[in-house]
């Protein structure tokens, strides 16, 4: 039989596609093969290496210390897959480590580093140093290091039995408070009008935009403020050190002096003034830690286990009984939200959702927010209060912030906690309206229309905004403002006019706040806890449940508003900036704050009544 060309190809492609057919399962098969050998491996390898004893739990706090991290799962470990440095740690999970540690035999000690600790707030802060207290009055040491300690930083390393700084280090603390920046005069220049209604004489949010320097009642609030949390500071820091009392502020106010008779190394002139124990470089530490423990021959180094490996062992009890934790960290919108923000919806339907538990007992709200909208406030404090009716408890714990909307979500509980350090109250309403109709006018823009009555397109903001349409939101802040002191002073048990004496927008610290009966108690999140399980009467059988939603892809998508003011004032403001020689933070700090101002022109946000105290964590 003769082949034809036809017939040629018909078998080469026969014999190719078995060839084709072979490799893919044998691929497939190898695939299946290593998959089956890591499941055996995974079910009978032993897991992760046994802690020994004597071993060092190595604390490197990584980015801002948070109450919830933003996003999920999935973005932090497509994060690490990028070899992204870690932006935040959970609050929850360094109290959950130090907690567990202590009373773990194979832990003998924890190693404190902070190099890349950037940022938190003073309550946060203070519960991380409790934490620290408890693990060493277990009998078990902390030993601190770093080629540096900013403010934040070292207040932890105080609370350590042993603090060591680089040779060429520095202990750098520069006390609280802050300079504003004020837009008035350039605002004008731009053709920008900032209209603010407030009912509050100390709601000072948005005095930047409208003023060029604080109005007196706003610089009487900050000073006294940030005082205080100064005072909390200093105080914590001294005692943590066994230094005398003033020994911080005499240490800044005869800098120059001490600093010249240490002969200008700033690392011995926080060893002469007993702020480290010594200084060692960090190889020196490791030698150090190495005679107390035992050298682990695989790293070469002391024995020890890192926190997230620390904490990936631990296996939080998952049936009995719960006090159920909400985290309300954030702005506040109206809508829904993804974790490390706070919805009026989103919110609301996770109190619900621990309602509706019947293994939650009770509800401990972690508050830590500056406030936003006033109506979503009040969705997420009803839901609150239908769940006490429903009979389960709920005790509020405040964290670096809960001011303003913050306050709001917080008077629906049985109890309210906060710290020392908080900071609270702003009780208060305010509506900001900027309009660009001036600058319109410099480009050579008009409007015009044929509306049928005055209220028709009241927010257009290249118009001047209406007198009469600004008495109707007036009115309407006052009645907020009246609701909003009627419920606390209802909450409180008390008469509206004593709540608004202490509210007119002003903050407090927690201190503060409870000795003017807005908060019940001074204490912490364990202290929260407590509140809750005794109120249900659990005792100290219980489990802690996180009650929290995954984010919907859609949460991730990013709301284009338009270009009316936004577009006009960033884009004459960086012309205007550009050739000044401005420093890059400064002019982006500017370019922040007038960012936020253009934001606020997003449909029903410029007309919303805000609860939010522009606090800022010192």
């Amino acid at each position: 039989m003769a082949f034809t060309p036809l017939t040629w190809i018909g078998k080469g492609f026969k014999y190719a596609w078995s060839a084709l057919d072979f490799s893919r399962r044998v691929i497939l098969n190898l695939i299946l093969l290593i998959i089956l050998i890591m499941l055996v491996i995974g079910l009978f390898g032993g897991g992760p290496k046994k802690i020994e004893d004597k071993t060092a739990l190595l604390l490197d706090l990584k980015g801002t210390l948070v109450e919830q991290n933003s996003g999920n799962a999935r973005d932090t470990l497509l994060a690490e897959a990028r070899g992204d440095v870690r932006r935040t740690t959970q609050l929850r999970d360094i109290l959950w480590v130090l907690d567990q540690a202590a009373k773990d035999p194979q832990i003998s000690s924890v190693v404190l580093l902070l190099d890349d600790m950037n940022g938190t707030g003073l309550t946060m802060l203070r519960e991380v140093a409790a934490a620290i207290d408890r693990f060493k009055a277990s009998g078990k040491t902390v030993v601190a290091w770093g080629s540096s300690f900013d403010q934040r930083q070292y207040y932890l390393a105080a609370h350590a039995n042993e603090v060591y700084l680089h040779p060429m280090g520095s202990v750098m603390m520069t006390g609280f408070g802050r300079y504003q920046n004020y837009y008035r005069d350039a605002l004008d220049k731009l053709g920008v009008t900032v209209t603010v209604l407030k009912a509050g004489d100390y709601k000072s949010f948005g005095e930047p935009y409208v003023a060029n320097a604080p109005s007196p009642e706003a610089a009487e609030a900050e000073s006294f403020l940030y005082t205080a949390l100064w005072k909390t500071y200093t105080t914590d820091v001294e005692k943590a050190r066994k230094l005398p009392d003033g020994t911080i502020m005499r240490g800044i106010n005869d800098l120059t002096q001490l600093l010249a008779a240490a002969g200008g190394d700033i690392a011995k002139l926080a060893l002469n003034t007993k702020l480290v124990d010594g200084l060692k470089t960090r190889d020196e530490l490791r030698e150090l830690m190495l005679k107390r423990g035992i050298k682990d021959e695989q790293s070469k180094s002391f024995r020890q286990v890192a926190f997230d490996d620390y904490l990936s062992r631990q296996k939080p009890k998952v049936f009995g009984n719960a006090v159920g934790v909400i985290i309300a960290s954030g702005e506040i919108s109206e809508g829904m939200a993804p974790p490390g923000s706070i919805g009026g919806l989103s919110t609301s339907g996770l109190i619900r959702k621990a309602r509706e538990d019947d293994a939650i007992k009770a509800i401990v709200l972690r508050v830590d927010s500056p406030g936003g909208s006033a109506f979503g406030s009040e969705l997420i404090r009803r839901e609150l209060e239908l769940t006490r009716k429903a009979g389960k408890p709920v005790v509020v714990s405040m964290g670096n912030v809960a001011a303003s909307g913050g306050y709001w979500i917080s008077m629906a509980a049985d109890e309210v906690i906060a710290d020392e350090a908080t900071i609270t109250g702003s009780i208060g309403v305010i509506a900001i309206l900027p309009t660009a109709d001036k600058a319109m006018d410099k480009l050579g823009v008009h409007t015009a229309g044929s509306p049928t009555t005055w209220l028709a397109d009241p927010f257009n903001p290249l118009r001047p905004l209406n007198p009469r349409f600004a008495e109707v939101l007036q009115s309407s802040i006052n009645h907020t403002y009246a609701d909003f002191t009627g419920k606390a002073a209802a909450a409180r048990k008390t008469t509206p006019e004593k709540i608004n004496a202490v509210a007119q927008g002003r903050v407090w610290t927690g201190l503060q706040a409870k000795e003017r009966g807005l908060v019940d108690t001074i204490g912490s999140f364990s202290d929260a806890l407590k509140s809750a399980s005794t109120r249900a009467k659990l005792g100290n059988d219980y489990r802690i449940s996180y009650i929290e939603r995954e984010p919907s892809k859609f949460d991730r998508i990013f709301s284009i508003f338009g270009a009316k003011t936004a577009q006009v004032l960033q884009d004459q403001f960086k012309v205007a900036i550009a050739p000044t020689g401005l420093p890059p933070a400064a002019a982006a700090q500017m370019l922040s704050d007038l960012t936020w101002l253009s934001e606020i022109n997003k449909e029903g946000k410029s007309f919303t009544a805000l609860t939010h105290c522009l606090c800022k964590v010192p």
